[in-house]
This record gives structure tokens, sequence and C-alpha cells, in this order.
């Protein structure tokens, strides 16, 4: 398994903060290895939502559907996909401090089958993905990083 964990602090209001993190269409806007996020369940943000995200793959795009599995407003959610190859789940905590909040973003990758023997060099590709999406967060939240809860 791969795990990256990245925390911003934002002037952004919980609500702003929420309303932008809660949409994954935004994703393509903040992490560079995202080329596309498209709505196609449900009717926006929400415990009914799914999201067909494109990644970009070594020689090829990847489509990874991400489905809302839980869901607190304004406080966390967990979006999962799932296909034959890995599973991602990606949580978004956000918490409100004096001046606005912070958003923490926790980012789990698991290979399956016969991938898993893959899942150290996994973790290492990870990291380096994961500094360029964290240095898009913060500057699509306008905020600084500070250390992980």
């Amino acid at each position: 398994m791969a795990r990256y964990v990245t925390s911003v602090r934002t002037p952004m209001s919980v609500d702003e903060a929420w309303a932008y993190m809660a949409d994954l269409r935004n994703f393509a806007e903040w992490d560079p290895g995202v080329k596309r996020s498209v709505l196609v369940a449900g009717d926006g943000p929400g415990p009914d939502a799914a999201f067909d995200v494109t990644v970009k793959g070594p020689g090829r795009d990847l489509v990874l559907r991400y489905e809302i599995v839980e869901w607190q407003p304004t406080t966390q959610f967990l979006a999962r996909a799932t296909t034959s190859t890995l599973v991602s789940n990606d949580r978004v905590t956000i918490r409100p401090v004096d001046g606005g909040c912070v958003v923490t973003y926790d980012a789990e990758l698991s290979l399956r089958g016969v991938f898993r023997v893959a899942g150290l060099a996994l973790s290492l590709v990870f990291g380096r993905i994961g500094d360029r999406a964290a240095a898009g967060l913060r500057t699509a939240l306008r905020g600084e990083a500070v250390p992980n809860p």
C-alpha cells in the first residue's frame, strides 16, 4: 500500500473549502496527474455521486470511477475507486481554525492480485506524484502546508 497525506491551512471558510474539495470535478485544477474528472452519477457532490477521473498512466491514460462511500457534510468524505488491479481511497477532512480552515487530503493506493509485488516501487512513485498534487492543492486553496494531524 502506498499512502500520501498533506494538510493545507487556507483562508477559505469551511463551507468554501468543502464546496471546492467535495466536487471531484476540481481534481484536474490542482492535481497535475489528473487530465479530467466528470460527474457520472448524482446531481453534484454528495453521497450518491460518482466521478470518472482520467489519470495519466505509464503509456496510456486510466479512467478511475470514484464513488463517494462516506459523506459527512463540511467535515469529511471518502471517495473510492476500485479496478481489477488497484484500490484508491481518497479521504478529505476539513476542520475550522482561526481565520479559515485546514484541509487534509489522505490518499491510499493499494495494488491487487499479482500486482501486489510492485507495492514498494509504487510507494516511491506515489510520493513524487503526491508532492506535485500537494503543491497544486496549496495553490488552489491559496494556502500553506501545515503538519498533518
